[in-house]
């Protein structure tokens, strides 16, 4: 993803990703969960903030996919949310913020406007 004029910030290195696992970074004192889809090597970011078993515990779920979409299984009572909306596939109430996210010389970055 590519948002004009942002301004991107170092969250951490590449070396630290495993395909089709989550890591954990800090980011404005907010913990996101940074996904590296091992067959196509797209990186996705999102809170990593289970809003329904309210504990910072995505970036320790379950990478999958429902149709095209890739999704992310919380550890905690299994909702799926997309890694590329935010939308939690099973129940239409809840949401997590994504975040644009690249890889810039062996760095992480996520894109702030």
């Amino acid at each position: 993803m590519n948002i004009s004029g942002a301004q991107w910030h170092t969250i951490c290195q590449a070396q630290e990703l495993i395909g089709n696992t989550g890591v954990c970074a800090l980011f404005n004192n907010t913990q996101v969960a940074i996904f590296l889809c091992g067959a196509s090597g797209k990186l996705y970011a999102v809170d990593n903030f289970d809003p329904i078993g309210k504990a910072n515990v995505l970036s320790r779920g379950i990478m999958g996919s429902v149709g095209d979409r890739p999704t992310v299984a919380s550890p905690l009572y299994k909702q799926r949310f997309c890694l590329e909306s935010g939308e939690c596939l099973d129940d239409d109430q809840w949401h997590i913020k994504t975040y644009p996210v690249r890889c810039y010389q062996g760095d992480i970055q996520l894109g702030v406007p």
